[in-house]
């Protein structure tokens, strides 16, 4: 399923249930969303990132998987292009523009595995879905490792302070939402839900 295909399923949803992002999640929705971010690493980004969605996601462990690798894939970007930005300041030596460019394409290829996830989590059948969800697991896995490597690019290099900081905080979040996303991934793995 291409992204816009993706969007349009998320909008049919909203249609259908009659459901808007303004209307206030039930309590049932909301205890739902906590106790499963109360599974993950890091439970406050996880409740945080995922809240505004908790009309989508109802009690489904499904689509709180989806949005979390959702929500995942749009901090990667945004991530990302704040890098490649970055990237081509002033100032920086041949090592850090390096180090930003090697950042730039390990996200890059973040942003390809989790896309490849959230397509994959759109086709699961009973008969497939063992499979589906081992391919899904180990993108999701794949990707937290390339952000890991982004991040080592850096370790010890003598940046900017300004442009440090905002490397380092943007590949936290991602690694942190991604981490997030893979114990949800995890979760509905294990439950064997299929809805």
């Amino acid at each position: 399923m291409t992204s816009t295909g993706a969007v349009l399923v998320f909008a049919l949803f909203l249609a259908s249930t009659g459901l808007s992002s303004a209307q206030q999640p039930s309590r049932t929705t909301t205890e739902f969303l906590r106790t499963s971010c109360s599974a993950t690493a890091y439970p406050s980004l996880c409740y945080s990132s995922l809240s505004r969605h908790a009309n989508l996601i109802q009690t489904s462990p499904k689509l709180l998987a989806s949005t979390s690798l959702g929500v995942t894939l749009d901090s990667v970007r945004s991530t990302s292009a704040m890098m490649a930005t970055l990237s081509r300041r002033e100032g920086m030596t041949p090592r850090e523009r390096g180090a930003m460019r090697d950042c730039v394409e390990q996200l890059a290829e973040a942003v390809d595995v989790i896309k490849n996830s959230i397509d994959e989590m759109g086709h699961i059948t009973g008969s497939n879905f063992a499979l589906t969800m081992n391919d899904v697991q180990t993108w999701v896995s794949t990707a937290l490792t390339d952000e890991t490597t982004c991040s080592d690019g850096f370790s010890g290099q003598p940046m900017n302070g300004d442009v440090k900081m905002q490397v380092r905080d943007g590949i936290v979040t991602v690694a942190h939402l991604t981490s997030n996303a893979l114990a949800l991934v995890n979760r509905y793995a294990s439950g064997g839900i299929h809805a």
